[in-house]
């Protein structure tokens, strides 16, 4: 039978960066018995926005509001896929790690918001 690791106790935070700092320097394993996690979840949780200009050129755009069209889904939308797809993608040749295909709910099959 393996014995228990003593866990330490989490310390109280004065805030939210306070706390960040402490875990950025710091294992959680030191602190929480990870055996006896249970996954969350959390079916309303949405990502956080941004809003930016972007200025493409007529072309592209148009090209883009096409596609969109043909898979009825909103332009934006579909362009949020190609961005994360590619960023994903350069992000694991980078990593050298295989790309896979992002998780995302932007766009569906069909139909439209």
């Amino acid at each position: 039978m393996s014995k228990r690791k003593h866990l330490k106790p989490i310390p109280r935070f004065e805030s939210e960066a306070e706390e960040r700092g402490f875990w950025e320097s710091h294992d959680t394993a030191d602190y929480v018995d990870w055996r006896r996690a249970v996954t969350g979840i959390f079916p309303n949780l949405k990502p956080s926005t941004e809003t930016i200009s972007l200025r493409l050129p007529a072309g592209l755009l148009a090209g883009l509001k096409i596609l969109a069209n043909k898979r009825d889904v909103p332009y934006q939308s579909l362009l949020k896929v190609f961005l994360a797809e590619r960023v994903a993608g350069e992000l694991a040749r980078e990593a050298g790690a295989i790309p896979h295909k992002p998780v995302h709910g932007a766009v569906r099959s069909a139909g439209r918001r």
